[in-house]
């Protein structure tokens, strides 16, 4: 279990290991095609200290790895300000946001799939101006009116990664409480239902309820995110968020724990078709 920086270190250092073994060299051949010496991707690879994104490139050009999706991630593991072109737009948050949600943000953004269990909120990603305004002011007492509309400005922001190309594909397991938890008064709940019922007719976006009626279910320890990639599963990771910081998992052993928890509450709820109905209903009082 680590903090998220730990992670991205980590998890690029394995990739850039797996990559050079695939291109047949050895840690002190890929050192001599770079200039550096081997004690410095041994580094690299076991994650012990940073990499700049300019000498990822130098490794990838050396390992000829040509995928550019592939590069691109490992370039934003990296930290790159830039990646296929996209500016990271949250580094213009740097004084506002935690180090833990900016990289929270640069791994959803990057992410082609996003599973989450939510037990007492809206995900971020679907929720109304109004209720992330509400459920902001709530979490993090004695904030200015200025910095407020700053994290709700940065949570409308995340969202675009359900509107870029490809898609950010998301699922997510809500408990019936998210719907019942009255956030913001019942205008907003109203509107923040209604936009929960649009979103679950994207062909990107898979919610489903699951009711008081299942009874006690695998997801009562706590809500998680489970972040996937197109590229490569090594970098899949699982998020847990605590009131003061979030925690990384990466082992395969986690993730597999989670997958298979998730997997099963999935079954346990609504299917899609009656969560959307479900909801709906909640919706207009039914």
């Amino acid at each position: 279990m680590q903090h998220g920086p730990a992670v991205r270190r980590r998890k690029l250092g394995a990739e850039l290991r797996a990559l050079r073994t695939s291109a047949g060299l050895t840690s002190g051949e890929a050192a001599r095609l770079v200039g550096w010496h081997q004690s410095k991707v041994s580094r690299i690879e076991t994650g012990t200290s940073g990499v700049k994104p300019a000498d990822v490139r130098l490794l990838l050009d050396a390992y000829t790895v040509a995928d550019t999706q592939l590069r691109e991630l490992l370039m934003m593991l990296a930290g790159s300000d830039d990646s296929g072109g996209r500016h990271h737009w949250w580094h213009a948050y740097r004084g506002v946001l935690p180090p833990t949600y900016r990289d929270f943000i640069s791994l959803e953004s990057q992410a082609g799939a996003m599973r989450t269990l939510e037990t007492t909120v809206v995900p971020g990603l679907l929720q109304t101006p109004e209720y992330a305004r509400a459920v902001t002011k709530a979490a993090v007492e004695s904030l200015s009116e200025d910095r407020l509309d700053t994290l709700v400005e940065v949570r409308l922001a995340r969202q675009d990664v359900l509107r870029v190309d490809p898609p950010l594909e998301l699922s997510a397991v809500l408990d019936e409480a998210v719907l019942r938890r009255e956030v913001g008064g019942p205008g907003v709940m109203a509107r923040q239902l209604e936009r929960l019922v649009e979103a679950a007719r994207l062909p990107q976006v898979r919610l489903q309820v699951l009711p008081f009626a299942a009874g006690a279910h695998i997801g009562v320890t706590g809500p998680f995110v489970i972040f996937s990639f197109s590229n490569t599963s090594d970098l899949d990771v699982v998020v847990l968020d605590h009131l003061t910081s979030s925690l990384y998992l990466e082992r395969k052993e986690d993730l597999q724990a989670y997958t298979e928890a998730f997997n099963a509450l999935q079954i346990h709820a609504l299917s899609p078709e009656d969560s959307l109905d479900f909801i709906a209903g909640t919706a207009t009082g039914a």
